[in-house]
């Protein structure tokens, strides 16, 4: 079974859950103890990933956990939508903070979105490991290049 696009639209990750509500929480919580399970618990949201969709061509490269990312551009809205899994809990919170970031954007405003930035907002890189970091630099990295074919 392939990822339907029910599946990708159903997505609440960029939907139901907004940057504004990540952002807000990030500004609630007190200490990074209390972040790690708010972002677990975005985690948790991520809807099921198709098992046949763990494939080579679906893997992040450059991640230290397993990761695979699958994309459905939705010809009606221009939008392209996001399925994202891991192996790991705290790299499967980490990818719906992407997913609330770019998930259901043109693949022109997905390419506008300053990720960097919300990072940075987030102070995400001084409280993950290096290679956390850069697990979710290929992340972003593997999105931008659909995004960028996409949008050619």
């Amino acid at each position: 079974m392939t990822a339907s696009k029910e599946q990708f639209l159903d997505n609440p990750l960029g939907t139901k859950t907004t940057l504004e509500d990540v952002l807000d929480a990030f500004e609630f919580l007190d200490d990074w103890e209390e972040r790690y399970a708010y972002i677990v618990d975005l985690g948790k949201q991520l809807p099921a990933f198709p098992d046949d969709e763990r494939t080579e061509e679906n893997y992040v490269h450059g991640c230290q956990s397993q990761v695979w990312l699958v994309h459905h551009h939705d010809e009606d809205s221009g939008k392209l939508f996001l399925l994202i899994d891991s192996d790991a809990i705290i790299v499967r919170g980490l990818a719906a903070i992407i997913l609330v970031a770019l998930n259901g954007k043109t693949p022109r405003e997905l390419l506008a979105t300053d990720i960097d930035e919300l990072f940075e907002q987030l102070d995400l890189f001084r409280h993950i490991s290096p290679t956390r970091g850069n697990g979710l630099r290929a992340m972003v990295g593997k999105i931008r290049d659909i995004a960028a074919a996409e949008a050619a």
